[in-house]
């Protein structure tokens, strides 16, 4: 390599100036964080709100006289495409179907969306509840009574169990 080919670099600050100006930047980031509103959410006795398409726990909807929508119809079934859902239809003498088994496996379900598009009677949706935890594969098992209301299996702390267990 040349001489000339070689850039030269200047100092531009001397020993004591090298050290300081990065202190100070670091104190002003500091305080500025320290003085700024806390962005921490302090789960689970806050909960961040979540979108309206947010995409949780499956909810099958009733009408106003506490009557299933679905028809039992399987196109929800059809569609899933990590084959969650499992049904079978019923009729009764009068002609009127419904669901005699719907049951969803929350462990499979990739929470794609689809079922509730698909659905005709508008039977199925998401709920908004994002935190379900369970300690058996059988729990995640939703049949017609756990799909009436997914909102009582959302996590909520047991502070008494915690108290005991901490002394």
């Amino acid at each position: 390599m040349r001489e000339d080919e070689i850039v030269r670099v200047k100092e531009k600050w001397n020993d004591k100036d090298r050290y300081i100006a990065p202190l100070l930047t670091g104190l002003q980031s500091t305080l500025k964080n320290f003085f700024s509103k806390n962005l921490t959410v302090e789960y689970p006795d806050e909960r961040r709100e979540v979108s309206d398409s947010w995409r949780g726990l499956h909810e099958l909807v009733r009408d106003g006289n506490d009557n299933l929508l679905c028809v039992g119809c399987g196109l929800c079934a059809s569609i899933c495409p990590a084959e969650a859902i499992s049904l079978v239809p019923y009729e009764d003498e009068e002609g009127n179907r419904y669901p005699e088994e719907f049951v969803i496996d929350e462990l499979r379900c990739i929470f794609c969306g689809f079922c509730q598009e698909i659905c005709p009677r508008g039977a199925l949706r998401m709920s908004k509840v994002y935190d379900f935890v369970d300690y058996e594969r059988k729990d995640f098992l939703f049949d017609l009574e756990k799909l009436r209301d997914p909102q009582r299996f959302q996590y909520r702390e047991n502070k008494t169990k915690l108290r005991k267990l901490l002394g």
